[in-house]
């Protein structure tokens, strides 16, 4: 196991106990759309996706790290539900649906394929279905010289990416705090729920 899998691996033993993402219950209380098809983009070890199949939606769930895709498997079964899948934004068959949530996640995108991954995203999801999610904004640590690619985006280019959602939600966070595993970082990142119009 390399240094990066052996990180990974501590963020999803801390993961595993956390509750689903207010953003996901908002997405999925504000759907005016009749699919219920929901997206887990980077499903992680699968909070929101144990919210959405709550909910009865029928589940997508994806992540590029095979811990992630593996955790999920021992945690749901084969749940009738939900479908994993092991990889990454470019390379997912999204559906349609009427929920596309993906919490910190887009943040880890390939910066030169963001504009193409949010137009994939943008188009599985039918008039009245909700995005939620989050976007890392360029003052951030990990905008440069991350040890994984990461895709920051500045508050004009991300509003440009929205023009055919009604924001219900905007915030933006920019200040120093903590990682999941303790370490000092300066955030910065814009949450968006929209829906679809």
């Amino acid at each position: 196991m390399n240094s990066n899998d052996v990180i990974w691996r501590q963020y999803y033993d801390k993961a595993l106990s956390r509750p689903h993402h207010p953003r996901t219950a908002q997405a999925a209380s504000l759907n005016q759309s009749d699919c219920m098809v929901a997206i887990d983009c980077g499903c992680g070890t699968g909070s929101d996706v144990d919210y959405l199949l709550d909910r009865k939606y029928q589940v997508h769930g994806f992540d590029i790290n095979p811990v992630a895709v593996s955790l999920c498997k021992q945690r749901f079964g084969n749940h009738p539900s939900l479908h994993l899948s092991e990889a990454s934004f470019d390379d997912f068959e999204y559906p349609e649906a009427g929920v596309i949530v993906a919490n910190s996640s887009l943040l880890f995108a390939e910066p030169k394929k963001l504009s193409a991954i949010w137009k994939r995203i943008s188009t599985a999801l039918v008039k009245g279905g909700v995005f939620a999610g989050n976007f890392m904004g360029p003052d951030d640590t990990w905008a440069t010289n991350y040890r994984s690619s990461t895709a920051p985006i500045s508050e004009k280019q991300l509003q440009k990416m929205f023009t055919e959602f009604e924001i219900v939600r905007w915030d933006e966070q920019n200040e120093a705090g903590m990682t999941s595993l303790g370490r000092p970082k300066h955030w910065h990142s814009f949450s968006v729920t929209a829906i679809k119009r």
